[in-house]
């Protein structure tokens, strides 16, 4: 079959080869925009002189029915082809004739395509934003459901202080808000088109590039021909800020994990987001957190990829670029079918308030409130520390905890203590005083709620 580049060419290339080299088996995914860019290239085209406007009216006419059988994914590509620029350029030669010949006229594939993947990563981005904040309004509706359940805190997976549920709620919350801001930023550099910077060098025809890139609703033009083609910079900092979010929510599905297991049974995952064993009948699995747990490897992959495949390219455009798609389409649906899970696995998640309660109050997450108590009543926190150390050690080896140990006990230990310190060691007691900025305490974690309202108010 003859290629539309084949002039300089004495013999075509097996099928297989075709077909090793072809890109539309997944470039297809940029139809939609592929024809949005080429609209606007012709209209240029027809602004500017460049094309003779009843030439570039039909063709533009052509590319619109085009575009609304790709809305109706009634298209059909072929690998003789190669990739989607020629296969839709294909098409509209068939539908129109020999005029569609001309719709390529001052551009090249290589700023056609980095054109389609700034307009497809455009459109995915702001997607995922919407569904960043659909998620953080869950774990604000959660949140405000338990700003007085208490569950254990911890560091190093052990034990150390009580905290108010909605408080680690929130700690999503803010991370997902900085992978928003991540995401949103983003969009500056995303931003920019790169279409009429031609293979590498510009063009000698007198095309406008600020029209194309108004009418494409692209905030500026890449100042530089070279670096137009060659960026993908934008498709690195999409995958960096998607493996940053993706880390965040397999830190909260290794969290629901253990927490819904037998030996937590702090929540329960809803039905719909488990599985049950082929074998035990009695097996609930957290498949879903899992599966989010798992694909966040996939979405480091596809990051380190283009890292590995960009890292060695010389200017401007070359071959090895074309593995620049399947590791962002790939990303673009883990993140969203990640997102979409997420947020109804934690709008539905029961929890388990009792058995939170009965966790602070059966360990010795309150010791801190205990040297706290010391150091308020002048003690060196080292000294008191030591103190409390050794109290803890003697609650071990009586199989007690502290709030059981008689005051006799902490009288010995320090004269300082007194019957007051019953209601210190209380984990409600212990939680709802600590109120400096950014504290667990139940009076800041409301206005944490409150502010993380306002945040999600604020574009």
């Amino acid at each position: 079959m003859k290629k539309l580049w084949g002039g300089r060419f004495t013999k075509t290339a097996e099928e297989w080869v075709d077909e090793f080299g072809a890109s539309i088996p997944f470039d297809q995914e940029l139809v939609e925009e592929d024809i949005e860019g080429s609209i606007a290239h012709v209209t240029m085209l027809g602004k500017c002189g460049i094309l003779p406007s009843e030439d570039a009216e039909k063709i533009r006419a052509g590319l619109l029915a085009l575009l609304e059988k790709a809305k109706q994914g009634k298209l059909e590509f072929s690998v003789a082809y190669e990739d989607i620029h020629l296969n839709i350029e294909k098409t509209l030669i068939d539908e129109i004739g020999p005029v569609g010949g001309k719709l390529h006229t001052g551009r090249s594939r290589n700023d056609q395509v980095a054109t389609d993947m700034h307009l497809y990563l455009r459109k995915r981005v702001h997607e995922i934003i919407e569904l960043i904040r659909e998620l953080q309004q869950v774990l604000v509706e959660k949140a405000e459901a338990h700003v007085e359940t208490l569950i254990p805190g911890y560091t190093h997976l052990q034990r150390a202080q009580p905290v108010s549920f909605a408080h680690h709620l929130l700690a999503y919350f803010w991370m997902l808000e900085r992978d928003r801001e991540r995401f949103t930023e983003s969009l500056k550099r995303i931003n920019k088109s790169p279409l009429g910077a031609g293979a590498l060098a510009g063009t000698t025809f007198p095309i406008d590039r600020q029209y194309t890139a108004d009418l494409l609703g692209f905030d500026s033009i890449y100042e530089n021909s070279i670096d137009a083609v060659s960026d993908r910079d934008f498709i690195l900092e999409f995958l960096s800020n998607s493996s940053l979010l993706m880390m965040h929510l397999s830190r909260f599905c290794e969290e629901l994990i253990l927490w819904s297991s037998q030996e937590f049974q702090f929540i329960e995952i809803d039905d719909a987001f488990a599985t049950g064993s082929s074998i035990m009948p009695q097996k609930k699995n957290p498949d879903m957190a899992e599966l989010i747990r798992g694909k966040t490897g996939r979405v480091y992959g596809n990051l380190v990829g283009l890292l590995t495949v960009m890292k060695g390219t010389p200017l401007a455009y070359n071959k090895d670029m074309q593995e620049d798609k399947e590791g962002m389409f790939d990303t673009v649906k883990t993140v969203t079918g990640s997102l979409k899970i997420f947020a109804g696995m934690i709008a539905t998640m029961g929890v388990r308030t009792e058995v939170m309660k009965k966790a602070v109050k059966q360990d010795f997450s309150n010791a801190t409130e205990l040297a706290d108590y010391l150091a308020k009543k002048g003690v060196p926190f080292r000294e008191a520390h030591e103190i409390v150390g050794k109290l803890v050690l003697t609650c071990i080896e009586k199989g007690i905890f502290l709030a059981d140990l008689p005051l006799s006990e902490y009288k010995r230990a320090s004269a300082l203590f007194e019957e007051d310190i019953y209601e210190v060691l209380d984990p409600y007691t212990a939680v709802n005083r600590r109120n400096s900025a950014g504290g667990t305490g139940f009076a800041e974690v409301r206005k944490a709620i409150k502010k993380a309202k306002k945040t999600m108010n604020t574009p």
